[in-house]
């Protein structure tokens, strides 16, 4: 179980352009990783847009955002240009990052269970420390809520 005062865990993913992200790319920087079960689905175009429409604030606090999902670059290609979003999504299609965050793992739906993405929220700080996770989130509010925490808004 990952805990706030702990490293947060690296990683090496592609953004939706085949571009190489990883966490020491953010070294000095505070970083939002958010995850998320799937692209253009109601629940995560909310919370996308929420982060979308907030991002010049997280810009001029020199805060970066992550969205990251086990869709395809392809995928994340689409929804970025659907939904019109400003910042990068990252492909986590062999699931390493999910398993690592320990956000990968059964859900249910309607009686059927299956095994799914959660969503979910780490605030690293500059050292790369985790200050903060979110288990619930308001997908309409999340990003002002994650400004709010962290005494921007």
């Amino acid at each position: 179980m990952l805990n706030v005062g702990e490293m947060a865990p690296d990683f090496n993913l592609n953004d939706q352009d085949g571009k190489p992200v990883k966490l020491s790319d953010y070294k000095g920087k505070k970083l939002v990783i958010y995850f998320y079960p799937k692209d253009q689905t109601p629940g995560c175009i909310k919370e996308a847009c929420s982060f979308r429409d907030n991002i010049d604030v997280y810009t001029k606090s020199d805060i970066a955002v992550l969205g990251v999902s086990v869709d395809s670059e392809k995928s994340h290609q689409n929804f970025i240009e659907k939904q019109n979003l400003n910042f990068p999504l990252l492909a986590d299609v062999d699931k390493v990052m999910v398993n690592d965050y320990q956000v990968w793992g059964e859900k249910s739906m309607y009686g059927r269970t299956y095994l799914g993405v959660f969503r979910k929220t780490f605030l690293i700080n500059e050292e790369g420390v985790i200050d903060k996770i979110y288990e619930k989130v308001n997908v309409a509010t999340h990003a002002e809520d994650v400004l709010a925490d962290w005494k921007i808004a």
